[in-house]
């Protein structure tokens, strides 16, 4: 009875390479964005909670507290990570005129990070163990 209403040949399951190719690209898209706005919220999450917990909890903490599954989670973490990293270490170039510098993330609204706190935090966490 299905059949009749819906027949295969207006909905085929296969689409066309050139649709099945914009479709891919807008999910890749959507995902990324997705990750993005995670992250903003993790860094949020770790400047918020800076005197109370050291980076990687925060992150752990903003991660369950989300119910982010793990393969994105790991993503998320990561991704957190990393911009964390281009404000604690520095950036080395071996050789600087072919290597351009790295991009600053583009959301300049986002609110200051505690950094020095947080790394404060986890180096006496580190002296007392």
């Amino acid at each position: 009875m299905l059949r009749n209403l819906l027949p295969e040949s207006l909905f085929p399951r296969k689409l066309p390479p050139a649709a099945d190719r914009r479709l891919r690209l807008a999910q890749a898209r959507a995902e990324e964005a997705i990750i993005r706005a995670h992250v903003d919220n993790a860094l949020m999450f770790v400047d918020t909670l800076a005197e109370d917990l050291s980076f990687d909890r925060a992150i752990d903490s903003y991660i369950r507290a989300m119910g982010i599954p793990e393969p994105l989670a790991s993503i998320v973490a990561t991704r957190t990570l990393v911009v964390l990293g281009q404000d604690l270490v520095p950036y080395r170039r071996r050789n600087r005129d072919q290597d351009p510098p790295p991009a600053e993330p583009p959301d300049s609204a986002r609110p200051r990070l505690r950094l020095n706190d947080a790394a404060e935090a986890r180096q006496r966490s580190v002296k007392r163990a």
